[in-house]
C-alpha cells in the first residue's frame, strides 16, 4: 500500500479545499458531532462542546505515552484540543475537555507547530479531541501541507462521532483511533451524558475501517494507515467489554489493533459514583484480555 499520506492527494487534487468549505459552512448551523446543536458558531454561539469558531488548544508537543506504533522513537506529535462533546465523570484530561483549559490559536499557529512537531522527528500528527475543530483543523493541515507536511495525521476521539461528517474526512485522515468506552445505554447516559453512544460508535468505528481498514505498520513498526481502537476497563464491569469485543471481532476485524487500558483511577468526579471510586483490579484487566482472545482478537499494543 502506498504510504504517502492521503491528504496530500485531497490538496492536489482540490479536495481538500471543497471539503474544508463545506464543515464551515456546517458551522453555521453546527451538525459536526451526533448532538446537533445546530448553534450558529460563526456568530459565536456555542452548543454542548462549548466551542465558537476559534480554534483553542492547551498544549502541542511530541508524545511518548501513546501506543508504540505511534511513539516509534521520536514521538507522536501530539495537539492537544480543548473542550469535548462527551462529559465523561471520570475524565482523565478534565481540566482540558471540562474546564477549557487552553488558548486560541489560528490555523496558521497550528500550521507552524505541526511542521515543527516533524521537524522534531515526530511519526504523525496525533489530533485529540478534534471532532468539534475539523474545519479549522483541516484548513491548518492544508497551510502545512503546501509547506511540507508529510506525515500521517492520526484521529484520536472519544468515539460519539458523525457519520457524516466522518465521510467528509474520506481520503484525508491517515490513522483513526477511536474510543469504545461501553457497550450500556445505561452507564453512556449516566457516565458520559450520551445514551446513544453505544449505537453512534459502532456507526462510526465501522466507517472509519471502511476508509482505513486494519492497522498497517512500516519496517520500523510505525504505524502509517488503519484503525487503532481504545478500551478502557472499568471497575464493577461497567464498560461492557464483552460485547465490545464481540462486535469489534464479529463486526470490524479480528485483526483490529486494540488497546486494551489499564489506567483507569478516579479523577473529575468519579468519587461520586462509588462504582467508579477505585482503581481496577488486575483480575478485571486480565478477564478483558482473555474476552479479547475469546473472540479471536489478538493485535493488542503494547
Amino acid at each position: 500500500m502506498e504510504r504517502r499520506p492521503l491528504y496530500l492527494d485531497a490538496l492536489e487534487s482540490g479536495k481538500l479545499d471543497d471539503v474544508i468549505e463545506t464543515l464551515f459552512a456546517v458551522l453555521r448551523h453546527c451538525e459536526l458531532c451526533p448532538r446537533e446543536c445546530g448553534v450558529n458558531r460563526l456568530e459565536g454561539e456555542r452548543g454542548y462542546c462549548r466551542s465558537a469558531e476559534e480554534l483553542v488548544a492547551s498544549s502541542m508537543h511530541p508524545h511518548f505515552g501513546e501506543e508504540s506504533v505511534l511513539v516509534g522513537i521520536f514521538g507522536s506529535g501530539t495537539v492537544f484540543l480543548t473542550n469535548c462533546n462527551l462529559g465523561c465523570v471520570f475524565c482523565q484530561n478534565y481540566e482540558i475537555s471540562h474546564l477549557g483549559y487552553g488558548r486560541v490559536m489560528s490555523e496558521e499557529e497550528l500550521a507552524k507547530g505541526m511542521l515543527s512537531l516533524q521537524r522534531q522527528g515526530c511519526h504523525n500528527i496525533n489530533f485529540v479531541t478534534p471532532t468539534h475543530f475539523v474545519p479549522q483543523i483541516l484548513r491548518a493541515v492544508k497551510i502545512a501541507a503546501e509547506r511540507g507536511l508529510r506525515v500521517p495525521l492520526v484521529y484520536n476521539c472519544g468515539g460519539y462521532e458523525s457519520v457524516k461528517t466522518l465521510r467528509l474526512l474520506d481520503g484525508i485522515i491517515d490513522i483513526y483511533m477511536p474510543d469504545m468506552k461501553y457497550s450500556s445505554a445505561e452507564n453512556a447516559k449516566k457516565y458520559s451524558n450520551a445514551e446513544d453512544y453505544w449505537e453512534v460508535c459502532k456507526r462510526a468505528v465501522k466507517e472509519m475501517h471502511r476508509q482505513v481498514g486494519d492497522l498497517k505498520v512500516d519496517g520500523r513498526g510505525i504505524a502509517y494507515r488503519g484503525l487503532i481502537i481504545r478500551h478502557l476497563v472499568l471497575p464493577n464491569g461497567l464498560a461492557g467489554t464483552e460485547e465490545v469485543m464481540r462486535f469489534i471481532a464479529e463486526e470490524i476485524s479480528r485483526d483490529t489493533y486494540v488497546n486494551i487500558m489499564a489506567q483507569y483511577r478516579p479523577m473529575f468526579k468519579a468519587y461520586e459514583y462509588e462504582e467508579l471510586s477505585r482503581s481496577i483490579k488486575i483480575s478485571e484487566y486480565k478477564a478483558a484480555l482473555e474476552i479479547a482472545r475469546k473472540y479471536g482478537l489478538h493485535r493488542f499494543a503494547d
